[in-house]
């Protein structure tokens, strides 16, 4: 190649390019040099590990590039070069950092201060620096006892100081075995918390565990750790893993079973071996009974049993006589259409009248078609029968707005079961079961398949249960589709409510929505309308819209809390429309803060909104809950945050259940509603764009729903109908339980 080039340029010339590409390829040995103390950490992602950071080094400078889980007080060594920004100046372009213990007395006070020591915050960190000075790190390593010579400190915080010292030692010697494997600072915190002192040698036995075990580590992750054990790509043990990986992928898809051609086709691509080796470990897994094959279709072997069960049990209920005696129904719907002063119409009247007689009986229809007028009706019909009635509901949300429409109190569906922490199982169950004659679940389309299953263990046999939700949302957050399965089941009573009623045609929400679902293109208007369409064909300029609705325009014009009452919902995580993006704008917007608190790549300020991402009975918070951060305690490394008027703990190592709120997903805000509702909606999101998601949205706004984007993006998320497929087992379940056939799943 070098004398092809030399044939058709001068010597001077080739010296150029040759000296140009020799200096491009061994540009890092003249990479500047800097060393100094992180100050502040100004931004930080949590997606890619981009950090942007004040570094103290003989004067302050920002330092930029992928430096994931610095904390404020490190010392830090870069390699890298100068930019300069189009908007911020000037810039450290880091390309490789180390960190080293903080030395001088500045940096150590900042360390401190970070919350990484629980018992040691700002007022202490700043009294034991000034008594100890540079050996501050090295007595407390080596002498702790001699933190009694610090006034106000006793034997209680001494101990935890000790401790939490002790587990950070314990957590750097993770971290080193962990990092000579790829794995970042704050995956080895979470190893440690789950394995202790145990992790090295649970990981070198089995890293394919993690996946399992450790909550946000994915089978990727253990993989690459596995690699780097010298675990072979063909191993049994990688395989297997690998096999059960996809299949709860497929779980957090939403499906409850997979086609085993499909499943084994996907499975050897991802593990990239050879299709037979695949095949033959599905079929070992299926002998060990890890896995179950039924017509074709893989489950694992809990979500099958899970779908059985839940079959046994509705028919349990059916053929159990109710135990609230019959009465004139004729005679109860004139009586309660007086007593409310309304008038039926057929279908609420048929709705009603089927409540009153059939034992399970599931009730479905849109906004605006009466679902909260029947459940008062069949309420005020029944209180005169029996005082064992119990209202339940997916969400802490959804239970309060039952609570306000009917004036009763309303559970959730956790709540209600109650969590038993020292069985990690529901002290409501088959030996003890729910005191009701009439349950009625509202929001039922939330309901996945693991939670429909405790619930109907937990209904004595003469109990009338009714189901209220709504067929076209989004189906559950969980696994399985239990509502339409249910109804598509053909084997239960259903009602299907499809007129508006006037009062509710003055709404172009409900109207809106109606015309969604319906496939036709709704109203759009963009003054003083309850659903407003705003067009913008740029992401960009949908973004900076979104931004200025939620912090100014609709504050001012309709009187809405910027935090409290708008609430923006994104198709999307990622991108300038996503979630992670918009949540970042919002919050320095709305929330502003001098004292920014990092863990890890999340950055939260006191008063910010923010949602629990996963059930946790220890904490009674739920997947989807939305709370503020009322206080962030650096000394005792604890984080609280009010949900509904009940304040919760987090320690610092627990925060990973945590992200801010301004901004979430639709199937998140899913039996939740808000004053306010604002979503983008952009031609980017084209995966995502499915008319139930649009509709679902829409449902979420009680006052006022604003979308932001294009009438193209709008157009295909009306013209497309196909629900994103789910494969479940449940429909097949019922029909075979009711006729011992074996149905195949469609």
């Amino acid at each position: 190649m070098v004398m092809q080039i030399e044939k058709h340029l001068s010597l001077k010339s080739f010296l150029k390019i040759t000296s140009l590409l020799i200096s491009k390829q061994f540009s890092w040995i003249d990479m500047e040099k800097i060393s100094g103390t992180i100050e502040q950490i100004v931004f930080s992602s949590p997606d890619t590990g981009f950090c942007v950071a004040k570094l103290n080094a003989e004067e302050t400078i920002t330092v930029v590039g992928q430096m994931p889980y610095l904390q404020p007080g490190e010392t830090i060594s870069c390699q890298g070069e100068w930019i300069k920004h189009a908007k911020f100046g000037k810039q450290f372009s880091v390309k490789e950092y180390s960190i080293q213990r903080p030395c001088d007395v500045d940096a150590i006070q900042k360390y401190l201060e970070s919350g990484l020591i629980k018992g040691i915050g700002p007022a202490y960190a700043k009294k034991i620096v000034k008594t100890f000075g540079k050996e501050t790190l090295k007595i407390i390593d080596e002498s702790p006892d001699r933190l009694f010579e610090i006034e106000g400190i006793g034997k209680k915080k001494v101990d935890t100081i000790k401790n939490s010292w002790d587990e950070q030692r314990s957590i750097r010697d993770v971290m080193i075995f962990l990092r000579s494997c790829g794995v970042t600072p704050a995956y080895a915190q979470k190893i440690f918390k789950v394995y202790g002192t145990e992790s090295i040698e649970k990981v070198r036995e089995n890293p394919y565990r993690l996946a399992k075990d450790v909550f946000g580590i994915g089978f990727k992750m253990a993989d690459q750790i596995a690699s780097q054990l010298g675990i072979e790509a063909t191993s049994n043990k990688r395989v297997d893993a690998g096999i059960e990986h996809v299949l709860w992928e497929l779980v957090g898809d939403g499906n409850t079973c997979f086609p085993k051609q499909e499943f084994t086709e996907m499975s050897h691509v991802m593990l990239g071996v050879e299709k037979d080796l695949v095949e033959q470990r599905v079929d070992h897994l299926i002998k060990e009974e890890r896995l179950e094959l039924k017509r074709d279709f893989l489950f694992l072997k809990t979500l099958y049993h899970t779908e059985k069960s839940i079959a046994k049990e509705v028919y349990r209920l059916l053929n159990a006589k109710s135990k609230i005696r019959s009465i004139i129904q004729e005679k109860a719907i004139t009586w309660v259409e007086e007593k409310l002063q309304i008038n039926f119409a057929e279908n609420q009247k048929l709705a009603t009248l089927k409540s009153l007689t059939e034992k399970i009986h599931l009730i479905t229809g849109g906004p605006g078609t009466g679902k909260s007028t029947i459940t008062n009706a069949i309420l005020a019909i029944t209180e005169k029968l029996t005082n064992k009635i119990v209202l339940t509901a997916p969400t802490g949300r959804a239970a309060k707005r039952l609570q306000q429409i009917t004036r009763k109190k309303a559970h959730t569906i956790h709540s209600l079961l109650e969590y038993d922490f020292s069985t990690g199982g529901f002290k409501k169950n088959p030996d003890n079961q729910i005191k009701a004659d009439l349950l009625i679940i509202d929001e039922a389309s939330m309901i996945d398949t693991f939670l429909l299953y405790h619930l109907l263990r937990a209904i004595p046999d003469a109990c009338r249960v009714i189901f209220v939700g709504d067929i076209d949302q989004l189906p559950s957050v969980g696994p399985g589709s239990v509502l339409k399965d249910l109804i598509d089941s053909e084997l239960l009573c259903v009602t299907r409510l499809n007129e508006i009623f006037r009062q509710a045609k003055g709404s172009m929400i409900v109207v809106n929505a109606h015309k969604v679902n319906q496939g036709e293109f709704p109203y759009l208007k963009t003054e003083k309308s309850d659903f407003l369409f705003f067009e913008e064909n740029e992401p960009e300029k949908i973004q900076e819209k979104i931004v200025n609705l939620v912090t100014t325009d609709l504050p001012q014009h309709k009187n809405f809390d910027p935090i409290t009452q708008i609430q923006v919902l994104c198709p999307m995580r990622k991108g300038v429309l996503g979630i992670e993006a918009i949540n970042t704008l919002l919050q320095e917007k709305l929330n502003p803060s001098k004292k920014p608190f990092f863990r890890g790549t999340k950055r939260f300020h006191v008063k910010d909104k923010v949602m629990q991402i996963k059930n946790n009975y220890n904490k009674n918070v739920y997947n989807g809950d939305v709370g503020t951060i009322q206080e962030i305690d650096l000394e005792e490394q604890i984080l609280y945050v009010n949900f509904d008027k009940r304040e919760v703990e987090y320690d610092f190592s627990e925060l990973e259940e945590l992200v801010l709120a301004y901004a979430v997903s639709v199937h998140k805000y899913q039996g939740s509603e808000c004053p306010c509702i604002v979503m983008p909606i952009h031609t980017s999101h084209f995966k995502l764009l499915y008319r139930n998601l649009l509709y679902t949205a829409i449902t979420r706004g009680k006052r006022q729903v604003a979308l932001v984007g294009s009438k193209k993006a709008l157009a295909i998320c009306i013209k497309n109908d196909q629900i994103q497929k789910r494969y479940t087992g449940l429909k097949e379940a019922l029909i075979e339980e009711n006729s011992g056939l074996s149905i195949p799943i469609s």
